[in-house]
């Protein structure tokens, strides 16, 4: 069986991929393409701050709230980019009817 931890690193290879097949089309809004990528920058501090967590706490991310919660907010606004994006797409697309 493998780790959690392995798992976690084998998912950046399909959301690379993603991201690959997402930038070639030129179809996805560039404001929610930014967002997509932000994913990857919280991917970047995530695993900082879950290392952090283990040596200086001697526990899990999860359990520090304030690190925790600093770290979501890269999830966070990468989500909002997202919405944002395709928000914006949408309401081009109706008002060139």
């Amino acid at each position: 069986m493998l780790s959690k931890d392995t798992l976690f690193a084998l998912s950046l290879f399909p959301y690379l991929g993603f991201l690959w097949f997402l930038t070639r089309s030129g179809q996805t809004p560039r404001l929610a393409l930014i967002g997509f990528y932000g994913t990857l920058v919280f991917v970047g501090v995530t695993i900082p701050a879950g290392i952090y967590a283990k040596m200086v706490y001697h526990d899990t991310l999860a359990n520090i709230d304030w690190l925790h919660g600093g770290a979501e907010i890269f999830l966070t606004l990468s989500n909002i980019l997202v919405v944002l994006g395709f928000r914006q797409a949408v309401i081009s697309k109706q008002s060139s009817r």
